[in-house]
């Protein structure tokens, strides 16, 4: 499968944008295969300082700076790192030449893969579909946005492997192929501050459908106002396959916890799983019936999804301290995802969110918390501070606290937070403002938790 990714990046004039995991992985790729040809990596930061391979690399040209990206004209093939983004940037005499790994495999193995995208959830179930594949004995991968790079494994695949890769909106965003087996969770508002735009953003994901055949397959929810406007348009050739809840109108059927295709069941919601949540459950058809497409045994299925325990920062539970149990929902980025998460534990007495305003509208959940038994709301900046204020003024009946940092906010939840009950972290929005990522805030929360209570 590699050497066709090689035929393709032969003779070609290629630049390498962004020098992080993916960027590195492809550079690999390209000087195991493709000898000493000539590359150019382009970056933000001067990668020649900490990098001695680059440095020894008499056939590498490295452009770094603030205007890194005036400099990608020329190139036949741009490999671009999915974080890079090109919003105010007028791309119109490069957009031919800009590719990432995704987009490689998909040209040459498209037949192979199991895509999987959505604004919540792609994680989990990219894992969770990859877990049921893998018990079952099936050669596959887990990649993309998950996983390793694609290049770091591709000398492994062959024509029998499945690729299960979970696509973010980043790495769509170019895509000219689809997958056979694409997948569409969710779509709700997240990434403006990277797409631009609400609608750039539901159409780079989108491009999980656009060019598949009438041979494919495309799973999506068929509760998802954002993604029945676009299948309602009709442009889409594969078998369209949507996941609804309580409804006889659909093929795939969440009913009384308990999933339906064409009146076979395929999972009994009932049973007792680790996963928290109808939000999962739901995400639980999905893999449901991608077993079922590759003839697996769905009662082997069934008990690998019922032992698979949550991912990292994503209703995570950290532990009971003091009578008190701590979860970390950091992954929580949007008002819909920590709406799940509060439904999901059921008995929150304290909220703690906030974080950078992307411009999201958060009426829905000041409607959520306003209305909720949850008793202690920590508000941090900025947007849990600006729905502090909103609720604070209608005078709701809870304990509304505004803090600056989560060292403030952990300690105060270890003293208002009532014995028995839960205390979640779930920010409703990124976490840019005050950490690198998602996943720093997690782990802050985490051992800031930990170290409280081995203080005490």
């Amino acid at each position: 499968m590699y050497k066709m990714v090689v035929k393709l990046l032969e003779n070609k004039k290629i630049a390498i944008l962004g020098f992080g995991k993916e960027g590195k992985s492809s550079y690999n790729f390209i000087r195991r295969h493709l000898g000493d040809v000539f590359l150019t990596i382009i970056d933000k930061n001067n990668i020649l300082e900490s990098n001695d391979v680059l440095k020894d690399d008499g056939n590498v040209e490295v452009i770094y700076g603030d205007d890194y990206l005036e400099h990608l004209e020329g190139f036949d093939i741009i490999l671009k790192s999915p974080g890079i983004s090109f919003k105010d940037i007028d791309i119109t005499n490069i957009r031919n030449s800009i590719y990432s790994q995704i987009e490689f495999i998909l040209e040459v193995a498209r037949k192979n893969i199991i895509g999987i995208t959505g604004t919540k959830g792609k994680s989990t179930t990219s894992s969770l579909i990859y877990s049921v594949l893998k018990d079952q004995g099936r050669d596959v991968y887990l990649l993309g946005n998950i996983g390793n790079p694609i290049f770091d494994d591709i000398d492994s695949f062959t024509d029998d492997t499945i690729l299960v890769i979970e696509m973010s909106s980043h790495q769509l965003e170019f895509v000219k192929t689809s997958p056979h087996v694409g997948i569409i969770l969710n779509l709700y508002e997240d990434h403006l501050d990277h797409a631009g735009s609400l609608k750039h953003y539901h159409e780079n994901k989108m491009n999980m459908f656009k060019y598949q055949t009438n041979d494919d397959i495309a799973l999506y929810s068929g509760d998802n106002s954002y993604l029945n406007k676009y299948i309602s348009k009709g442009c889409y050739k594969a078998k369209m396959y949507p996941v609804v809840k309580d409804s006889l109108d659909g093929k795939i059927i969440l009913k009384d916890n308990k999933g339906y295709f064409n009146d076979e069941m395929l999972y009994d919601g009932s049973e007792e799983r680790i996963l928290l949540g109808e939000h999962n459950l739901l995400n639980i058809m999905f893999v449901m019936f991608v077993a079922k497409l590759y003839e697996l045994d769905l009662r082997i299925a069934a008990d690998s999804i019922n032992r698979f325990k949550s991912l990292e920062h994503r209703l995570e539970f950290v532990g009971e301290f003091d009578g008190i149990k701590y979860y970390n929902d950091t992954i929580a980025t949007i008002p819909n995802a920590t709406i799940n998460g509060i439904k999901a534990i059921a008995d929150v007495d304290t909220l703690i969110f906030g974080g950078m305003d992307r411009g999201i509208d958060y009426s829905d959940l000041v409607e959520f918390l306003r209305m909720s038994s949850i008793k202690n709301l920590i508000c941090m900046p900025d947007t849990g501070s600006k729905i502090g204020k909103i609720l604070t003024d209608d005078n709701i009946d809870k304990n509304i606290m505004f803090v600056e940092t989560l060292d403030d906010a952990v300690e105060i939840a270890s003293q208002i937070t009532e014995k028995g009950k839960s205390c979640l972290l779930s920010p409703a929005a990124s976490s840019y403002n005050c950490f690198k990522n998602f996943e720093e805030k997690g782990k802050y929360y985490k051992e800031k938790i930990y170290t409280l209570y081995e203080n005490k």
